[in-house]
């Protein structure tokens, strides 16, 4: 079943993506959320915990994914080695209670994805202080250092964005994130003002009053504080590492048609109105590097229609990588209102290749990817992620191609039989490789590095272990270096037999 279903979704996969940020198929952001705040941690052993995420992440490569954007602040709390903030209770039960036997989970996850030829992206919420659970407080939590800095709303905790002091609390967190661990990316997610929770007001009187700068709209006041934090974000970010990529994944809606004519053709909640985050605005004035709308909804939702939405994210997103948030179980849930006997993941990809500035996509989220629910990571695997991808262009951040691998050759080993090259020369860190890219070519077949079919590794080592078989078969290997940004060099060649 699982193949004729593979063969059906084959026949209907149209062309991949051409936007200024994609090549041709060869470039696309295939990512998966991992959360914790879900509590899939607690009551679990350092050891147990290493073998779930390892598990995950090695079904995530199978299923063809490059980055796994892996939540490290929940709550401003920390599931890493924090001066800042405590200890998650989410990781070990008790906030500020270090994990016994100890280890640093970010430092762990980044290790692991780079094995994997992965970028890893950090994932914080911003100002959300405390989850509706009740929880005791760590000495050093900022709820109990700075109590009147945050309000309390729906039964979450939330540091008032209209608070300086607050911007520049969480700024400090994302610098010593930034500065200390060698991520890819670092990423926020949808959590700005809190979402409205039968008519309440928001309590934040005192703070208009005192600092509205004489914005005389509440709303245009708590959208400049929220844009405010949002571009001074990205300025730390890439004042300490010019190449770590500022992403966003809002709320599925910017704003409905009947609030302003730009508007999607949806009736939902939306970010500008309601959580006060101005999207386009980021996007426009390329505050942010790459931006995941949450599209969690099905097509035919009547309220918020996936087609009508992604179409719409992908006609105002030019100026930056789109990325499209997808819900598995959303998805395989809900037939496909053109084939009801089929769920609707082959009609979504459909749509993703169809559109020109999809420049990728996220999985909500790994676990349920792990379990393969409705066959979507076999899917991924077989089909829609069969070949690798490199990360999409970013050229806002740097446009030069590094230098070719130097060096190449083989040697047998105590491990087999190896490829090896050496980093090309580097004088600033735009022109350091970072990755590489292993193409395999049999004899007679033209190089054609736009073929991403070809590519049979992407890794950070500076070796790649030969598929040896006798040594009957001539082939020719191509390496080529990615930089920090994901530019790609041209190709060094070497012949082997295998």
């Amino acid at each position: 079943m699982k193949k004729l279903l593979i063969v059906m979704v084959a026949a209907l996969w149209l062309l991949a993506p051409t936007s200024m940020y994609a090549d041709g198929g060869k470039r696309e952001f295939r990512g998966a959320w991992m959360q914790f705040v879900n509590g899939m941690y607690l009551g679990k052993s350092t050891a147990e915990i290493q073998q779930m995420l390892t598990h995950q992440l090695d079904e995530l490569e199978k299923d063809g994914a490059n980055a796994i954007i892996f939540q490290v602040r929940g709550e401003c709390d920390a599931l890493y080695e924090s001066k800042i903030e405590p200890w998650s209770r989410y990781l070990t039960g008790v906030q500020g209670k270090a994990p016994s036997p100890y280890w640093d989970p970010m430092a762990w996850m980044i290790q692991q994805c780079h094995r994997r030829g992965m970028e890893f992206h950090a994932w914080i919420n911003p100002y959300r202080a405390r989850m509706k659970s009740p929880t005791r407080l760590a000495d050093n939590h900022i709820l109990k250092t700075h109590p009147e800095r945050a309000f309390e709303y729906g039964g979450l905790y939330v540091l008032n964005p209209g608070l300086k002091e607050n911007r520049d609390y969480i700024l400090s967190v994302v610098d010593d994130i930034v500065s200390r661990y060698d991520i890819d990316g670092i990423h926020i997610d949808d959590y700005f003002y809190p979402y409205p929770e039968g008519g309440r007001p928001i309590p934040d009187d005192r703070e208009y009053a005192l600092y509205n700068n004489g914005i005389a709209d509440r709303g245009d006041w708590r959208r400049y504080n929220v844009n405010l934090f949002v571009k001074e974000m990205g300025e730390h970010v890439h004042k300490l590492k010019p190449w770590v990529k500022f992403g966003v994944s809002p709320f599925g809606i910017y704003r409905n048609k009947k609030s302003s004519p730009i508007g999607s053709d949806t009736n939902g909640l939306q970010n500008y109105d309601q959580l006060y985050a101005d999207v386009l605005l980021w996007v426009n004035n390329g505050w942010i590097d790459y931006c995941v709308p949450q599209l969690y909804w099905h097509i035919g939702h009547p309220l918020a229609d996936y087609e009508k939405l992604i179409k719409w994210w992908a006609k105002h997103m030019a100026n930056r990588p789109l990325y499209i948030g997808e819900s598995i179980e959303n998805t395989v849930q809900n037939s496909d209102p053109a084939n009801p006997n089929t769920h609707q993941m082959a009609a979504k990809f459909r749509l993703h290749r169809q559109l020109r500035n999809v420049s990728g996509t996220v999985l909500w989220y790994a676990k349920v990817a792990a379990e393969d629910m409705g066959s979507y990571g076999t899917m991924l695997r077989n089909v829609y992620w069969k070949s690798k991808a490199l990360p999409p262009y970013m050229p806002f951040l740097d446009s030069k191609a590094p230098k070719k691998p130097a060096k190449v050759g083989d040697a047998w080993t105590e491990d087999g039989l190896m490829l090896y090259w050496s980093a090309p020369k580097a004088k600033k860190w735009g022109d350091e490789a970072r990755r590489y890219v292993i193409y395999r070519f049999a004899k007679g077949e033209k190089v054609n590095l736009a073929d991403a079919s070809k590519i049979v590794e992407i890794t950070y080592d500076t070796y790649y272990r030969l598929p040896y078989d006798g040594g009957t078969k001539k082939y020719k290997y191509v390496v080529t270096a990615l930089d920090r940004v994901g530019n790609e060099s041209k190709g060094a060649k070497r012949k082997v037999k295998l």
